[in-house]
């Protein structure tokens, strides 16, 4: 086949790009450095010298809390405007025949909740979940408009060697040493393999849908903490009991953002948020391995 990536020198976007190119594929890469057509695509539209069987569509600005408006602005730039650039460079070209768009159950706009489905409102209100449910929804139409397979993908924390984000800076922690549960860290996230999601792509590509993906298990703060310190040979973290906890996040919300807890992370730190991916599982033949496993046996 031949496919487009975009987002191709990112985290997921490289591990696709691996998987893809076992399978003997012809990869054409787009991102804004080190890439077939370096382009950014908030700002240009590119012009294809080939045409595409498949298109997934990786590039975005990644989930982070904004500073300022223009930080805020720039989700809306690269998500929703390097979107149509990308279809608009598209439709000049003999269309593809599939598109994969990589998503994020951050459209859901939850922080807490268990088996969130596909079917559940997208009710999102920050930069990053607003940019993601307006890309969804220009994707859909294009490829509705144009007789195009669309397969829609929304993915919680990823998880690999060298992970970006949140469990990047978790496995910082605990290298330093400072990193700490919050009442036993019992509260369960929902988590994904990288490689999983790369794997499946070229199978759910020809068969399209919206679809959740984790890896169904779902592990706990503590199972994911004990996991990755046995995995850098660093001591278990220790337990930060809620009652302190609480007193430490009213602390943190008189110091103002630079506090590093304050009583909405602790929020979000004490309470489950779960995705239900049996949509996957059923239509699209998704059997994940649990990350636990993988860390288990793998050096992150």
């Amino acid at each position: 086949m031949n496919i487009l990536l975009t987002g191709a020198n990112g985290f997921l976007g490289a591990i696709i790009k691996n998987e893809l190119l076992d399978d003997n594929n012809n990869i054409i890469t787009l991102s804004r450095t080190n890439s077939d057509y370096k382009i950014l695509l908030e700002a240009e539209i590119p012009f294809f010298n080939e045409t595409f069987d498949l298109v997934i569509h990786a590039a975005g600005k990644a989930h982070s809390v904004p500073k300022t408006e223009i930080e805020k602005r720039n989700f809306y730039d690269v998500n929703v405007l390097g979107t149509l650039n990308l279809l608009k460079g598209l439709e000049k070209i003999k269309l593809p025949k599939e598109f994969v768009f990589i998503s994020s159950v951050a459209v859901y706009g939850q922080e807490i909740g268990t088996k969130i489905d596909e079917s559940y409102s997208l009710k999102a209100s920050d930069p990053y979940g607003l940019s993601k449910i307006e890309a969804e929804n220009i994707i859909l139409n294009w490829c509705e408009r144009n007789g195009i397979i669309c397969t829609i993908l929304r993915l919680p924390l990823l998880v690999g060697k060298n992970p970006p984000g949140n469990l990047g800076a978790m496995i910082k922690a605990i290298d330093k040493g400072y990193y700490f549960n919050i009442d036993g860290g019992k509260a369960r996230k929902s988590m994904v393999l990288a490689k999983d999601v790369a794997s499946l792509i070229k199978s759910a590509s020809s068969i399209g849908g919206t679809y959740n993906l984790t890896d169904g298990f779902n592990p706990s703060f503590n199972e994911l903490s004990l996991a990755i310190s046995k995995n850098r040979n660093k001591k278990p973290p220790f337990n930060l009991p809620k009652i302190l906890a609480i007193s430490i996040g009213k602390l943190g919300d008189f110091l103002g953002s630079k506090a590093p807890l304050n009583s909405s992370k602790l929020r979000k730190i004490t309470l489950d948020l779960t995705f239900d991916d049996s949509k996957a599982r059923k239509l699209l033949n998704w059997n994940p391995q649990s990350v636990l496993n993988f860390i288990n046996n793998n050096q992150i």
